[in-house]
Order: C-alpha cells, then structure tokens, then sequence
C-alpha cells in the first residue's frame, strides 16, 4: 500500500515541471492608419513579468516594423499600444514569440486600411479664427446617410461630438462647430464601416486664413493672394446671394462640388450672365479680368425640390459677402433668373402683337 501511494506521489512529482505557462492574445482584425492598434492579452505568468509583443509587416516576407514589452498586471492581463501613424496600408501580424517558459506562440492578422481619402473638404483648412470653424464636403459612398464626426481642440478635449451629420444624396455635408480659441482642431470622421479619417482645421488670428463664414469675409491685411469664402443656404425659391469685390487681375470664383448648381452674375456694365455647364461632377466656375469692380452672384440648385447650403470661392479677390437682400441686377429682373428674364422680355412683344392682331380683325370685320 505505501508503494502504491510513493508511485503515485512520484508520478505527481515527475508530471509538475511540464505544466506550461499559457498566454493568449486579442487584437482587432483591421484599424485605420493613424488610429492606436491596442493589444491584449492573459496568461498564467507572475505579475511583473515582462511580455515581448512584435509587430510584423506581411508582403513577400515578414518585417518586423515594432517591437514594445508588456508587464503582467496583478489580475494576469496584459496590455501594449502600437502607433499605425505613417505605416504602410496591407496585412501586419502582432505576435508573442515563444520563450523558454511558454509552449504558446499567439499570433493574430491585423489588416491595416486607410480611407482618408474618401474624405472631401470643400472649406479650407487653415480659416481665420471666428469663434467658429466650417466644414463642408462629402464622403464617397455615403449617400443620404449620416458620418460620426467629433472634434477635438490643441489641449486632447472634445469640444464636439461625437455626433452624427447627416449627408444628402451627394454624399454631401455641412456644420460649424463653436471653438474657443485659435488652434489646430482635429476633426475626425466614423461611420458604419468604422473609422474613416480624419482632417485638421487650423484657425488663426495671424491674418493669413482664410475667412469661412456666412457672413462678411476679408481678405487679408496687405495682399489678396489666398482662397476667400462665403456659405448660404439656397433653394430654387430663396437664392443664395454673393457681393464679391474683384481684384486687378485674372479672377476666378467657383461653387463647391456638392449639387448640380446654377450661377447667375452681374458683371461691371449690369449684364446678367448664367453658367450651368457642370452639373453635379464638378464645381461651376467663372472666370474674369478683375480691375477692382463689384460683382453680384445668384446661385440656386438645378432641381426645384433641393435646398442645401452652397460655397462661393474666389481667387484674387479682395472680399466675398453674403448678401442678407435681393442685390440691385436682379431686383430690376424682378428676382428671376437670367433665363426666366429672357423669357420675360418677349411677353411685351408678345402683347403687343396680340393687340395689333386684334385691331387688324376689328377694322376686317367693320369693312
């Protein structure tokens, strides 16, 4: 009986140096560039003890591309971060080489995408500092849906968001966002597909951003080199009004690329003019040979059952407002469009040979 108990005490004893340490990692199967590639993992080692956890780049051959060391918690996890800013796009492996004390070599794909370029800005990205800043653009693919934006000032706070915008049938956007101070804000976009990109908005009293506002923009002090702006809300019934003060010189002055557009304008004789040669690809441009005169612009969507807001650039020139009244040229049209004022100049001729036509017969029928 007691070399029964001795061999199984033995067999104990002999079984007791294989037990191995375990270790088991999660990491997420894609992540954006830029954003933090954040792995976890538990195992059966000591707190204190320290992890090596790589990180591989995939092609033709395996590179290793980071390497960092996580330290066992009390609760046996496990924790490391790896900064994907600049890494190339395509498949990474996070591994935990095997060691003398482990019989586990835990291994998980990441697949790292970067869809920053499905994000389209129409507004600038340096502005000068209003208190707010502007953002208009689209994201391919996000057709009356909606896009995760939060923005985030210089010192890390959410000063916005995360809040979802709503995108048209363009994929197209619009907000302001109330900011403090000057800085550099990032504006970051998700949406159902997960992280998209983000952009950084820099405003400045420095005099060199530009002016996105719906209300009066300057230019700045000493020069009018840079890219003005002004935004209203515009449907085919309540038109979006533009005074633009040209500089000398070539000047261009163009819509954002959000809907099919109609631009009317009034040059420095009082001639309308209409441009709608774009539709909704690109934006509508116009361009002239500034010598410091004002110009008026009418610009309201192609289709009548559309409101949404409109972007008027200008290059070269000196101020681009918003007009809160019907300017003068098209007040004298009776606030139609150049078309309809074509139009509306034959009904007099029209009239007028009505009532010929009339007195012809009158004078037949008495004869």
């Amino acid at each position: 009986m007691k070399k029964a108990v001795l061999l199984i005490m033995g067999l104990l004893l002999l079984s007791a140096p294989v037990l191995a340490y375990q270790i088991n990692i999660q990491a997420p199967d894609s992540v954006s560039v830029g954003k933090p590639l954040v792995v976890t993992g538990i195992t059966t080692f000591g707190t204190g003890t320290p992890i090596d956890v790589v990180l591989y780049y995939q092609l033709t051959t395996t590179t290793e591309v980071q390497r960092k060391i996580a330290y066992v918690l009390s609760d046996k996890s496990f924790r490391t971060v790896f900064d994907t800013t600049g890494l190339k796009t395509g498949t990474y492996k996070v591994e935990v080489p095997s060691t003398a004390n482990s019989d586990d070599v835990t291994m998980r794909m990441v697949t790292i995408y970067d869809r920053s370029a499905d994000i389209h800005l129409d507004t600038p990205l340096t502005q000068e500092f209003t208190g707010k800043i502007y953002l208009s653009g689209d994201i391919r693919g996000l057709e009356n849906a909606g896009i995760q934006v939060e923005v985030i000032d210089p010192s890390g706070a959410v000063v916005f968001g995360p809040q979802y915008v709503h995108t048209d049938n363009n994929a197209h956007f619009a907000f302001e966002v109330t900011v403090p101070a000057p800085g550099s804000y990032e504006v970051s976009f998700t949406d159902a597909r997960g992280y998209a990109g983000s952009r950084t908005i820099t405003t400045t009293n420095s005099g060199s951003g530009v002016i996105a506002t719906p209300v009066q923009t300057v230019a700045p002090a000493g020069g009018t080199s840079g890219i003005l702006s002004a935004q209203a809300r515009s449907s085919r019934g309540s038109p979006a009004y533009f005074i633009v003060r040209a500089s000398s010189g070539p000047v261009t002055l163009y819509t954002s690329k959000t809907l099919d557009w109609v631009v009317e304008y009034s040059d420095d004789s009082g001639i309308l003019h209409m441009v709608n040669e774009q539709g909704d690809q690109n934006p509508e441009r116009v361009e002239i040979l500034g010598n410091g005169q004002t110009l008026y612009f009418k610009i309201y969507p192609y289709q009548y059952s559309v409101t949404d807001d409109v972007f008027l650039f200008g290059e070269n020139v000196g101020l681009i407002d918003v007009s809160r009244t019907v300017p003068a040229p098209f007040r004298s049209s009776g606030d139609m469009s150049a078309s309809e004022t074509q139009r509306a100049s034959l009904f007099p001729l029209l009239g007028a040979a009505a009532l010929a036509a009339g007195i012809f017969l009158w004078n037949r029928s008495r004869t």
